[in-house]
Parts: structure tokens; sequence; C-alpha cells
């Protein structure tokens, strides 16, 4: 069951390639480094944005306009003759002030829409390994207390074969399982070797929470992109400055205004922004290689897999109690037939007390990362 799932965690993780970010073979980059430029080149961009909003406008003009009184001859225009104009002064958008606040709260959303997402990317590329860690250091700590008994018990059968107290047959068997423990724990090693080049989940997080941490920052982007939309319709603006207009008499050249405007399309903007917002949350659901369908899929095999390894721990548990009772058993005899016999068991059980930590932590593992998953 083990191969099969390893097959499909292979298989998604092809389809992942999609929309994950690009990485040279052998490369190795932590998701932390990868959310974190991400976030830093989008509160940049948000924070360039948002100065334009919050900052006031400086502007200027010079042109003619037709001013003063008309000559009243035949050939005179009866707008007067054109004069000089200058115009220079502030103006401000007080609704820059919203649209400024939104741009910063959506790169914040899309950080830890990403960070969740770079979290997600992990756990769907790590598949069936998923969780591994803990229970790959249980069964290298096993190991690591076994060999050296059992290294010893080689030694003695390969002394007393010399002695005449044991046959060539014998010595091949303990033999032959001495090499069955050194090849699991070189296995187990490079295991631990591999799996720490991947970057690991955040501590404490379930794929659950990873995942509604996602889909939520995901929503509320569109919630914010839609509120910058209806601001577009609005303007509540102030403008005031200097404006003077040559050759023409002005006690006071200068000129306020307040504008307050409002694009009558905003009425229909409401539906067709929760129009948007409900297909952005279908299309992040449904998306064949996008985070949520594929974490889903993942949880069903981590289900499977926890489902598994504990009806295997069971029936490993039930025979480890055994082979402990027939060894207290033999223990107590001396002959050199029940000596050997005990060996056996000894190297036998050093196995499946490595496998049996191995599932232990596995399956608390899996316990916590399946935590309200539901069944």
């Amino acid at each position: 069951m083990r191969t099969s799932l390893a097959r499909g965690a292979l298989l998604g993780l092809g389809l992942w390639a999609g929309m994950a970010p690009a990485q040279e073979a052998g490369t190795v980059r932590a998701r932390g480094d990868l959310a974190k430029g991400y976030c830093e080149r989008v509160r940049g961009t948000a924070s360039a944005q948002a100065a334009l909003e919050w900052a006031p406008e400086v502007f200027g003009s010079v042109g003619a306009v037709n001013a003063g009184d008309a000559a009243g001859g035949a050939d005179d225009s009866p707008l007067g003759s054109p004069k000089l104009r200058v115009t220079a002064g502030l103006g401000y958008d007080f609704v820059g002030l919203y649209r400024g606040h939104t741009l910063r709260t959506r790169a914040e959303a899309e950080c830890r829409r990403y960070q969740a997402l770079a979290a997600l990317q992990s756990a769907v590329e790590q598949g069936s390994r998923l969780g591994e860690a803990a229970a790959l250091e249980a069964r290298a700590k096993a190991l690591a207390t076994s060999l050296p008994r059992a290294e010893q018990l080689v030694a003695q059968v390969r002394d007393d074969l010399r002695d005449g107290g044991a046959t060539l047959e014998e010595l091949n068997a303990v033999q032959v399982r001495l090499d069955h423990l050194r090849s699991l724990a070189r296995d187990t090693a490079r295991a631990r070797e591999q799996l720490a080049l991947e970057p690991a989940l955040p501590e404490g997080q379930t794929l659950s929470v990873l995942l509604s941490a996602f889909e939520a920052a995901d929503d509320q982007v569109e919630v914010l992109n839609g509120g910058l939309r209806t601001a577009d319709a609005w303007r509540l603006s102030v403008r005031g400055g200097y404006d003077e207009v040559f050759d023409v008499d002005q006690s006071t050249p200068l000129f306020g205004q307040l504008t307050l405007g409002y694009n009558l399309g905003q009425l229909w903007q409401g539906r067709a922004n929760a129009q948007a917002r409900e297909g952005r949350r279908q299309e992040t659901r449904d998306a064949v290689d996008g985070a949520p369908r594929r974490v889903r899929q993942l949880l069903g095999e981590l289900r499977i897999t926890e489902q598994s390894e504990r009806q295997r721990l069971g029936e490993l548990s039930a025979l480890v109690s055994d082979l402990q009772g027939q060894l207290r058993e033999v223990e107590q005899l001396q002959t050199r037939q029940v000596r050997r016999f005990r060996d056996y068991l000894l190297l036998e059980l050093a196995r499946l007390q490595a496998e049996q930590a191995y599932l232990s932590a596995h399956l608390e593992t899996l316990r916590s990362l399946l935590g309200g998953t539901g069944p």
C-alpha cells in the first residue's frame, strides 16, 4: 500500500509542477525563503502604489483664455481678447486614503496566502512521506540501541564456532539477521538525510488548518480587489492654489474647489463583484492542479496510510509481546540449542521493535496532521 501511495504522490508532484515555483535540478530552497521574497515583493509594490494614493498632487498649467471686455467694434470678438493664464496649486483625493490602505492590506493577505500555499506545496511534494521525520528518528534510536548488542551476539557465536560450540549454519543465520539490521540502519540514515533537505511544515499546524488559512487569505484578496474596483467609482477631491489671468483686474488670484464625483456604473458592480468572488472560490477549490484539490487527495491518502499502519502496529505489537514472552522462557534454560534460539529471537526482536517504534511515531504524526479533517 505504501508503494501505491508513493506512486500516487510522484504522479501528483508531476501535475503540481505547473504551479510550483521553478527549481533547478539538485537545488533545494526552503519554502520560508521563497515566501519571504514573495512577501517583500508584494509589500514593496503595495507601498509604492499607496504612496501615490496618499500623497497630494502638485499641478500647474499655462495657457490663454478669452477674457476682458470686448472692444465693441464690428470686427472685435464678443468674448474679449486672449489673455495669458497661469494656474498652480495642490490637489488631494480623499478616496486615495481608502485605496492606499486597501492596497497594503491586500499585500498582507497575498503574503499569508503564499505562505500557506508554500507549506501546502511542501506537503504535496512529500506525499506519503509526509510526517516521516519523527518516525525515522524513532527507528534510528531503536536500532542504535539494539545494533551493539546484536554485534556482540554475532561475535560470541563466531567465538563459539572456533571453540566447537556452534556450527557454521548457526553463524550464517545470525550474520544474515545482523546484516538486515545494518541495512535497515543505513536505509534509515539515508532517508533522514534526504528528508532533511526538504522544507518542513510549520510546527503544530495540521493540513486542514493550512488549507483553511490558504482559502481564507485567497478569499480576502478577492474581497479587497472588489473594494478597490468599487472605490474607483468615487471621487472626493479638493484643489486649490494660484490662478491669475494677466491684464485682467483680479483682487485675489487664488482659487479653491471641492469636488464630489460618483460613477453610476457602481450600481451594477455589487452583483459583478459577488460573481467574481464566487468564481474565484470555485476556481481555487476545483482547479485540477490547485492546492486545495491536491491537498484533499493527499489527506485521503494519509488517512488510508494511517488506517493501514494502525492495523499493522496492532499485529506487530502482539507479535513483539509473544516473542518477548518466549525470550523470557528460553533465557531460563542453558542448553546450546536454546542459546542459539535465544540469539535468533533477540535479533528478530530488534528488527521488529525498530519497526514498532517507526509505526508508533508515524501514527502519532499522522494523527496530528489529520487533526480535525473528518473521517
